[in-house]
């Protein structure tokens, strides 16, 4: 066990036996009044999740939801010192990034029993997900969503430069070569932006190029294999070589979604989860859509894919009133919610079709499409041991300072490293 999980699992040891003693205390039925916290880190499915919990509230009156929100970069950090302190929300979304992490550390509690006792059908989700969250032959999140992906573009852009607009022959050199009739320095408008950031930019690359992240096992770095920096490379020679992209420091300054939705560039890979976000900017809405994502050598189309769970804090002193709150999260309803909103698409089965049709302005059916060249999304027990480290590392190609083939071979030996201590 590594140092970071050690240290977690120490302090929650001597909560977690009082409350599993205590389990029994809480009754979804008593005749006290419950709130409970859920903490998210998307705002723009704030407004989802609030109508999800209002209709829990409303059969179940006795219990209140607070429906908590913090950024994705400071949300773990704040989840790990409240959950550590003993007041941390009782329910909460889990990455498959992080997943391994809390489970083995304490962090989650295993929802096997209360899966059992109330017949919940876990088959109702999609398998990869369930698979995700399942440690030790036990349950630790019951599924929310899973990711799809494509290259969203800018149509008016497209027709001004006389491009045609991507469809499913693309390739990566299709891209490169839009790109090149579509950036415009006198007008300030790139063809494509390439961010620094793994999910949504090498993680849907190195797999279609034929490398991987991380071993099956997940004991090996597989950042030193000739495929990775093929699938690596793609990102950064738009920067360096083609000047196609906004650069490094300008994605830091400027969120590269804001970009795309701006006009400032006409081409940006996305994930499943962003339109409802590029609809709530009015020139966004009227002038993106949806490609497929482009095939890599081969005609390879494979991509990691990250799917959410909602799990229950191992610390929470309200574990049946959690558990009824967890249900209605996993349930058909939450589900359809959720789908006919456009926020995700829902990792409860049958809803994809609900999800493609909520934005007629957008051909979400591509997101929906390209789940079936999803592959497990890279991770280990403690994944941001190396993961944050490989970002920062990367840093040096996407500004020029060092080659790809360089960076990713020092990548591997700082995961190897951080492996390894798993191994302790």
């Amino acid at each position: 066990m590594n140092t970071a999980r050690r240290i977690l699992s120490l302090l929650l040891a001597a909560p977690l036996i009082a409350t599993a003693a205590c389990s029994g205390d809480s009754k979804a039925g008593d005749d006290e009044p419950v709130t409970l916290t859920y903490a998210i880190w998307d705002q723009a499915q704030a407004a989802a999740m609030k109508q999800i919990v209002h209709e829990f509230h409303a059969q179940h009156p006795k219990i209140d939801v607070q429906v908590q929100v913090t950024p994705w970069e400071s949300y773990w950090t704040k989840l790990q010192t409240s959950i550590t302190s003993g007041t941390g929300p009782d329910v909460f979304w889990m990455t498959m990034v992080y997943a391994k992490y809390y489970a083995t550390g304490g962090g989650t509690a295993p929802l096997d029993d209360q899966i059992k006792k109330s017949k919940l059908d876990m088959n109702a989700y999609v398998p990869a997900v369930t698979k995700a969250y399942t440690f030790g032959g036990k349950v630790y999140g019951i599924p929310k969503d899973v990711n799809g992906f494509g290259l969203c573009y800018n149509k008016l852009l497209f027709d001004a430069a006389k491009v045609k607009h991507p469809d499913d022959s693309w390739t990566w050199d299709d891209v490169v070569t839009a790109a090149q009739k579509l950036t415009d320095p006198k007008k300030g408008v790139y063809g494509f932006v390439a961010p620094e950031a793994d999910e949504l930019s090498w993680y849907l690359t190195v797999p279609q190029a034929g490398g991987q992240i991380i071993s099956p096992d997940s004991t090996t770095s597989g950042y030193n294999q000739d495929a990775t920096v093929k699938g690596i490379q793609f990102w950064t020679d738009m920067i360096t070589k083609y000047h196609v992209s906004p650069t490094l420091q300008q994605t830091t300054d400027t969120d590269p979604l804001a970009m795309l939705t701006s006009g400032k560039v006409a081409m940006r890979y996305c994930g499943s989860w962003e339109p409802e976000e590029i609809a709530a900017v009015p020139y966004g809405k009227a002038n993106i859509d949806v490609a497929p994502l482009p095939a890599g050598p081969g005609g390879n189309r494979n991509y990691y894919s990250n799917g959410l769970a909602n799990s229950m804090s191992a610390k929470t002193k309200h574990p049946d009133q959690v558990w009824e709150f967890l249900q209605f999260l996993g349930s058909d309803r939450a589900a359809e919610i959720q789908a006919k909103t456009g926020t995700v698409i829902p990792a409860y089965q049958g809803h994809a079709d609900a999800y493609a049709k909520a934005m007629p302005e957008f051909d979400l059916q591509v997101f929906v499409d390209h789940l079936k060249y999803a592959q497990p999304f890279p991770a280990s027990t403690d994944t941001a041991a190396w993961r944050d480290a490989a970002t920062k590392q990367f840093a040096d190609a996407w500004t020029g300072k060092a080659p790809v083939a360089d960076v990713s071979k020092r990548v591997a030996e700082t995961m190897n490293q951080a492996l390894a201590k798993e191994k302790k």
